[in-house]
């Protein structure tokens, strides 16, 4: 760790929540704690921002949260602060990429969400998560002045991670790819990872790197990970994810999250 905690960046799906999507009142309890203790709390995440604004009132946040993994800078009530989106021709080319029989499109662009299908198993998730309404459209060929977020969903793991490389070679630096669940393989602009992402909260909120401290559980979570000063990884998450983190917690289902907030960071800050 590289100095004083001043702010925690929490992932939401897979650290935060539990599996069935709650909120526990121990994490409710814990970032609270953390607050009391002089310590700001943010969120990161692939949601868009409608899904994220719920948690950030139950958490009682006042400073800025990322959505679209950090390419959106939003403000609690829903206030756009900045938005880096996907430029329309890497948007073509990656839905152009994403075309396969077992890969179901999604676009995100202006608060909503696009779909070709509402019978898609992932649908029901994404509806929870989001927080919005799926709006059916067959081509998405006139949505592509400045998407948020492309996803390719999938129940073949295999498929998604194979693409996941070809698409991030073929794409380079216009985009960011990357698998945000197994099932879902996310691209956004250059910009919309969690790294910059990290960055711009803690430039927002007026925090260095060096004092801030992230929690994840995916590998869209490892570029924040390099980042921050202090990382800890949930315990149930990937092998790749666990190693390249300094701490590891609890699963998500064991409130790992509030573990990482008491047993970590405010054990270390009382030192």
């Amino acid at each position: 760790m590289s100095g004083p905690i001043r702010l925690i960046v929490s992932d939401i799906d897979g650290t935060l929540l539990r599996q069935d999507k709650s909120l526990s009142d121990g994490v409710i309890s814990a970032v609270g704690r953390a607050r009391t203790a002089g310590i700001a709390v943010s969120l990161i995440s692939a949601r868009p921002p409608s899904g994220m604004l719920w948690i950030a009132k139950r958490l009682e946040l006042t400073g800025v949260i990322g959505a679209f993994n950090g390419g959106t800078i939003v403000r609690p009530d829903g206030t756009v602060v900045s938005a880096d989106q996907l430029e329309p021709e890497c948007a073509a080319r990656a839905l152009a990429l994403l075309e396969h029989p077992a890969v179901t499109p999604w676009l995100f662009s202006g608060g909503l969400w696009y779909a070709q299908a509402t019978d898609d198993v992932y649908v029901p998730r994404e509806r929870r998560a989001a927080s919005i309404e799926p709006i059916i459209k067959d081509d998405f060929a006139a949505l592509l002045a400045h998407p948020d977020k492309i996803v390719g969903v999938s129940g073949d793991h295999a498929l998604l991670a194979r693409l996941d490389g070809e698409i991030a070679a073929a794409l380079g630096q216009f985009a960011t790819v990357g698998r945000s669940q197994p099932y879902y393989l996310d691209i956004t602009a250059p910009q919309a990872n969690k790294g910059d992402g990290v960055a711009a909260l803690a430039a927002a909120i007026g925090v260095p790197l060096a004092n801030v401290a992230v929690l994840g559980d995916e590998r869209n979570d490892l570029p924040m990970f390099a980042r921050a000063g202090l990382s800890i990884a949930m315990g149930q998450g990937p092998d790749a994810v666990r190693s390249a983190a300094d701490q590891v917690t609890l699963s998500n289902e064991e409130d790992g999250a509030a573990q990482a907030i008491d047993n970590i960071i405010l054990m270390e800050a009382s030192r």
